[in-house]
């Protein structure tokens, strides 16, 4: 797994979807990635540019070790329309699967 294939997996979210980091680990081919994920993401270089902001655990908690800071994940969330509520995502709602 490379970062390059993380990132370019966070491009492809659409505006107001989050996702988990088990999710981007299927995605890639193994959800055990989920740790390594959050590593890549947490050295995000461009938080903009590869939206980490719109990754949630799978319990829909905002990362508290979110690369700009947990505070600008819930703005930067918000600002796309995803209600976020003590921190926290409606996945049902909010969960963005790639098949529809």
């Amino acid at each position: 797994m490379l970062k390059e294939e993380v990132y370019e997996y966070l491009r492809e979210i659409p505006k107001g979807k989050v996702v988990t980091y088990g999710q981007i680990g299927t995605a890639l081919g193994n959800k055990g990635y989920a740790r390594a994920i959050g590593n890549i993401l947490h050295d995000n270089p461009d938080t903009l540019a590869n939206p980490c902001y719109k990754v949630v655990n799978s319990k829909g908690m905002l990362a508290r070790n979110f690369a700009d800071g947990i505070a600008k994940q819930r703005e930067r969330l918000i600002k796309d329309g995803v209600e976020v509520i003590d921190d926290r995502v409606d996945l049902k709602k909010y969960q963005w699967h790639e098949d529809i």
